[in-house]
């Protein structure tokens, strides 16, 4: 708790403006928030060493790539305590972009993405089901994700 009070405005208007251009130089966000383009650098690596930043990502649209289909299951365990085991089988299927461990009706709430139903089918059969400790599974075919925005931080 106490490294999030080594955070002030600067670094979240820093945090703000990468969030909405990851690419933009630091000495350009230096001349907007009014500071040297060293300090945003000095600032960028304490919050990597504080792991408020945890590196960057090239974000793509995988349907411009051919992954049509996006999907959550819902998925319901043998065990609670089997969470651990389940999650790391779930992370070795590349389709899987996302695992939630969470409260309420499932155990595991997971996002897959995939190129068409068929190959969503092959998932879901052949990597999925075979899992050890998962019960069943319940699939949302996603039809659209309007946005996927980060927190507001200013």
């Amino acid at each position: 708790m106490e490294k999030n009070l080594e955070i002030d405005k600067t670094d979240l208007k820093i945090l703000s403006l990468l969030m909405q251009d990851a690419k933009m130089p630091y000495t350009a966000i230096g001349e907007k928030i009014f500071v040297s383009g060293g300090t945003v650098h000095v600032r960028m690596n304490k919050m990597e060493e504080m792991g408020v930043v945890k590196g960057s990502q090239l974000i793509i649209d995988p349907i411009k790539l051919g992954w049509d289909i996006s999907a959550f299951l819902g998925i319901y365990l043998d065990k609670s305590e089997l969470y651990d085991t389940v999650a790391d089988q779930l992370e070795g299927i590349p389709e899987v972009v996302s695992i939630n461990y969470t409260t309420g009706q499932y155990s595991i709430f997971v996002k897959i993405v995939c190129r068409d139903t068929q190959h969503l089918r092959e998932v879901l059969h052949d990597k999925i089901q075979k899992v050890g400790g998962i019960q069943r599974t319940e699939t949302f075919i996603s039809l659209e994700e309007r946005f996927n925005r980060p927190i507001p931080l200013i």
